[in-house]
């Protein structure tokens, strides 16, 4: 099993840019498939990005359809590390976000993913 390490929150205004960070330890990253989830007060963990598949030289992603466009997930295998660049942030983005990974096949349930982080809080204020 992987562990899972994110970082780069912070309050950011309306409008505005984060890069979360995600360091994958005790695997390869190239073994996993990894996505990003969020998670507001009161509210269920839900989807935000994930690459969902790679068979070379081909890499699947998948985007909740109230990101697409704004945030952008990627990876640095060398480096151990998936990114979430997230744009255009708005209010209801605020949230603590999490990353996830599994070794096979994933889409967007939650129950897909093995592994875990323990969430990095994003705020955006008007």
């Amino acid at each position: 099993q992987v562990q899972l390490v994110e970082s780069g929150g912070g309050l950011v205004q309306a409008g505005g840019s984060l890069r979360l960070s995600c360091v994958v330890s005790g695997r390869a990253l190239s073994r996993y498939n990894v996505g990003w989830f969020r998670q507001a007060p009161g509210k269920e963990r839900e989807f935000v990005a994930a690459f969902t598949w790679t068979s070379w030289p081909s890499i699947f992603t998948d985007y909740a359809d109230s990101v697409k466009g704004r945030f952008t997930i990627s990876r640095d295998n060398a480096k151990n590390t998936v990114y979430l660049q997230m744009n255009s942030l708005k209010p209801e983005d605020t949230a603590v976000y999490y990353c996830a990974a599994d070794p096979g096949r994933v889409t967007m349930l939650r129950s897909d993913f093995a592994s875990w982080g323990q969430g990095t809080q994003v705020t955006v204020s008007l």
